[in-house]
């Protein structure tokens, strides 16, 4: 596929797409763990909706924590991976003890993902308290953490998974980009540069969300050369922004490929992007890999004992249960 033109993707009034939603996955679709879905303290959710709305889109599911999670689970959604990211220094181990916290209020549903900023003091100690209180992994996000995936700083946080065991997802697809952003993606933001994360840290599992937009290909081809290496769905299957072609999931190793929704900050439709696959002519066997066998191998979750479990208690998250607070 042809990547698309050096632009800024992320604008002020980009389009809200008043799709209509669904009540539960799409039909005929087997199980799904959404590999991408984000959550904040209620101050910070606010700080994001404001700045979406003056730099992108109006988010449609303007959500506290709790009815994320109730809203995604009360859908069919199987399993939530919860994402946040630190946008400064200091505010890291707050947002770790956030979220496990929230993570132990939907036990067996929810696997909750560390946070921490490339090079604030600490930054080891603090990402090694983080999976020590059972968080599953480390999310990053280089356009707004604005940070050089082959320095020093990120070396440190590469060896505190690896020995750890844990994996990494992290936003290094130079697009969708923003002029809001106080860095350039296009400078930080390469494939090559995963590659070399990719050689010096042998055994490490990386996640690239977005399938590597907008190195579609380059990112393609690292998934076929290197078995650590996974990328995400999110909102690159949704026809929202411009690829430059149409993406064709048969193309790739799918062993290699979850499914996200970018849920709650997205501007249509919680299911669009499943509609999409529910349409698409990939196999069942392919479609099992998408939505849910990659992420588990990528995660290590406990899928078995998690659907007996729903089995036994039903699947209904109880959005009135005064326990939960945001």
């Amino acid at each position: 596929m042809k990547a698309p033109q050096t632009t800024t993707m992320l604008r002020p009034n980009l389009p809200s797409i008043n799709d209509e939603e669904g009540a539960a996955i799409p039909e005929g679709l087997p199980m799904v763990v959404d590999a991408h879905v984000h959550v904040f303290p209620r101050d910070i959710f606010a700080a994001i909706w404001q700045w979406f709305d003056e730099n992108a889109w109006r988010i449609r599911y303007q959500l506290t924590t709790s009815h994320v999670f109730d809203f995604m689970l009360s859908h069919g959604i199987t399993h939530v991976i919860a994402l946040q990211y630190a946008h400064k220094p200091g505010i890291s181990e707050e947002l770790n003890q956030y979220m496990a916290q929230k993570c132990r209020e939907y036990p067996h549903r929810i696997t909750g993902l560390a946070t921490v900023f490339p090079g604030e003091g600490g930054a080891g100690r603090i990402l090694q308290k983080a999976f020590d209180s059972g968080l599953a992994g480390l999310k990053l996000h280089a356009h707004v953490q604005c940070f050089d995936m082959n320095s020093d700083a990120m070396n440190l946080l590469y060896d505190v998974c690896r020995s750890n065991q844990k994996p990494v997802v992290m936003h290094v697809g130079r697009e969708p980009k923003s002029a809001a952003y106080r860095c350039d993606p296009y400078r930080l933001c390469r494939a090559d540069k995963l590659e070399r994360v990719l050689i010096d840290f042998p055994g490490l599992k990386v996640c690239v969300p977005h399938l590597g937009f907008d190195e579609l290909s380059e990112y393609r081809r690292l998934t076929e050369k290197y078995d650590t290496l996974w990328l995400d769905t999110t909102m690159v299957l949704t026809d929202y922004f411009p690829l430059g072609g149409a993406v064709d999931l048969g193309d790739y190793r799918l062993d290699r490929i979850m499914y996200g929704s970018d849920f709650p900050s997205i501007p249509y439709a919680w299911d669009r992007e499943l509609k999409w696959l529910r349409e698409s002519k990939l196999s069942a066997d392919a479609l099992e890999w998408v939505l849910y066998k990659s992420a588990s191998n990528f995660f290590n979750l406990n899928l078995g004992r998690q659907v007996a479990d729903l089995r036994t208690e039903g699947s209904n998250i109880d959005p009135g249960n005064k326990a939960r607070t945001d």
